[in-house]
């Protein structure tokens, strides 16, 4: 029966590649629609083509036109892209770049030349005859306590929550098991908003994720939010029915569930792979393994181990008597004790390396888990991991990485916005516009969701890749910022962590409390006709821990600042549960009775709001400014 299933489900992923195949297929007759370069072309018009390849990181183009990375990255903000030194880029992108600088672009066939393939920093080997397979990479989700780690203990045959306290074990977070001689790579992430916040990097780690749905629970909003994250990374996902064994089971009404939110499996005529497990009872963890090992065979995953490692910081942290230890997943190449390592914001010689038994191991291959001693200082999750040719490159290329962050500091505007939009549509940067939707309440969701949808073409589509209601939070930044989209809060506000990110990361948030606004909005956006907005500016929130009554002057909320500050004048709104239910401006301060013009962080302070008398405890008041966008 598994070999059956495991058949179908070989069956199924050809389809999807036979379309991908048939896409690649268009893609290159349009390219040979295009004009070709004429043979009497001159000396330095030839000089001056480039063969670009279809994917490269910012540095290896810089290389290609023989210019600084800070020109390149420079040239990139102009074109309204913001990407870091390591960040990979289409073709689009780069021939975008290159024709500014006076080349004449073209893509590169997928065979790279023997000098190619040398370079160190290749995060796609296009030399068949170097790649050999390579295991899978696997990341389970789903909704909290539908059993993600008791299913990862059961694929391990061990318990994770047993293990001793200060081994490297509980800290590696990434596990290799092994069946019928061939292996599979597993990540033990908290759930999807870890694996987002490391796409969100540049990291894209993941090959396959397995969705755990609970038999007896069916779908949950967090089920919703891993399937939306899983579909945005272009990952395939495989689905895990658990709990099987209680008596309240009812797969079917889980299978449903998940058909209603386009999740169609194999058996309904669909073309995801669904298996019921019981990871308590240990039933049904081979099947899925099995099919795990048909998704993996039939993407034909390959990497060259013989080449310079290439990796993805997993996670990272201050062992207190190693030093800085790093958990790497090795993308492509060979990891080897001493070679010197060039790691995000850090560097350094690999001193050390620990499988996720503990034990030390002196080298690791593609698709390889292994926690790194001997870098300067501790990496960021989702930091890429170069092996490079000695201490001098590395130096060098931390000294690059700086610059560049320089520059993209002083970077105004956002990473993508709809005051950009039809700058970077223009620029072939982007295809369309992502957009990470959150409403008030559920029933809104559809009508705007439909509205935005319509509006796009051919050229630009417009796609809602998660919606939901509540508050925004961070794991919906996070996938704002690895989807390059924005997101559209209709009558909610954001989460003070979600702010926060937001703000760091630049990313665009907009509010709207009528839909004709905001389809008009993106529709004049897609147009390039939208007019210069203003934007907020949050200066502060203060929770309210008490209410005090001041005679005919009403009542004044008790306050404790929690983050910024508070000015007399400014504007601020109540937020209850997440949501604005009244906007006004800050009427009085007082701190000790005595009226004050301002009150930082970590200072308590009484509040009067112009207009309103009525406050709960519980209450967040939420300070800010508006500012024209740029």
């Amino acid at each position: 029966m598994a070999v059956k299933r495991a058949r179908s489900t070989g069956a199924a992923v050809k389809r999807a590649r036979s379309t991908g195949a048939a896409v690649k297929r268009a893609r290159s007759t349009g390219a040979a629609d295009r004009p070709q370069p004429s043979a009497a072309k001159s000396k330095s018009e030839t000089e001056r083509q480039l063969e670009i390849p279809s994917s490269l990181t910012v540095n290896q183009l810089s290389q290609l036109l023989g210019l600084s990375v800070v020109e390149v990255i420079k040239q990139l903000m102009r074109n309204g892209v913001m990407a870091s030194i390591n960040q990979v880029i289409d073709y689009d992108t780069a021939a975008t770049v290159a024709t500014d600088f006076g080349h004449e672009a073209q893509e590169k066939p997928r065979s790279a030349p023997a000098e190619e393939m040398a370079s160190h920093q290749r995060f796609l080997e296009e030399d068949a005859a170097l790649l050999q397979p390579r295991p899978p990479v696997v990341t389970i989700m789903g909704h909290v306590d539908h059993g993600k780690t008791s299913l990862l203990d059961a694929i391990r045959q061990t318990n994770v929550i047993a293990t001793e306290v200060g081994g490297i074990t509980q800290h590696i977070g990434a596990y290799q098991v092994e069946i019928d001689g061939r292996k599979i790579t597993f990540l033990d992430t908290p759930g999807h908003e870890a694996f987002t916040a490391m796409r969100a990097r540049g990291a894209q780690v993941t090959d396959i994720a397995i969705l755990v749905v609970a038999a007896d629970d069916g779908a949950m909003p967090q089920t919703v939010e891993a399937i939306d994250h899983a579909r945005a990374a272009g990952v395939p996902i495989v689905v895990a029915i658990n709990k099987i064994d209680k008596p309240e089971a009812n797969p079917e009404r889980a299978k449903q569930q998940l058909a209603d939110l386009g999740l169609l499996i194999e058996e309904w005529g669909g073309d995801v792979v669904c298996v019921p497990v019981s990871a308590k009872k240990k039933q049904g963890i081979s099947d899925l393994l099995e099919n795990l090992l048909v998704v993996a065979e039939v993407a034909e995953l390959k990497a060259n181990p013989h080449r310079p490692a290439v990796g993805a910081v997993i996670e990272a942290g201050m062992d207190k008597t190693k030093g800085p230890l790093a958990t790497v997943l090795i993308h492509t190449g060979t990891l080897k004790l001493s070679d010197t390592v060039s790691v995000g914001d850090t560097w350094g010689r690999v001193k050390a390396m620990f499988n996720e038994k503990g034990k030390r191991v002196k080298q690791a291959g593609p698709a390889t888990p292994v926690a790194v001693l001997g870098l300067n200082s501790v990496p960021q999750a989702g930091d890429t991991l170069l092996a490079v040719a000695d201490e001098r490159k590395a130096r060098a290329m931390w000294q690059e990485r700086q610059a560049a962050k320089q520059q993209l500091a002083q970077a105004p505007g956002k990473l993508m916005s709809l005051d950009n939009l039809y700058t970077q549509l223009s620029a072939g940067a982007v295809k369309g516009l992502n957009v990470v939707l959150k409403t008030d309440v559920q029933g809104s969701i559809e009508p705007i969701r439909d509205s935005l949808e319509r509006l796009g073409t051919d050229k630009a589509r417009v796609r809602v890749i998660h919606s939901g209601s509540g508050g925004i939070t961070e794991s919906d930044v996070l996938l704002t910022i690895a989807s390059k989209g924005i997101v559209i809060g209709f009558g909610t506000r954001p989460e003070p962590g979600a702010r926060r990110i937001a703000d760091l990361e630049r990313v665009d948030i907009r509010y709207y409390d009528v839909i004709y606004n905001l389809v008009d909005d993106v529709e004049r956006a897609l147009e390039g006709l939208l007019e210069p907005t203003y934007v907020e500016v949050i200066e502060g929130h203060a929770e309210i821990r008490a209410i005090f009554t001041m005679g005919k002057k009403g009542k004044v909320a008790g306050t404790y600042v929690t983050d910024g500050k508070v000015s007399r004048g400014a504007q601020a709104r109540i937020l209850r549960q997440g949501e604005s239910i009244y906007e006004s401006k800050v009427s009085s301060l007082r701190r000790f009775k005595e009226d004050v013009t301002e009150v930082a962080t970590g200072f308590e302070c009484g509040v009067g709001l112009e207009g309103r008398s009525e406050f709960e405890v519980g209450d967040i008041i939420e300070l800010y400014r508006k500012e024209r966008s740029s």
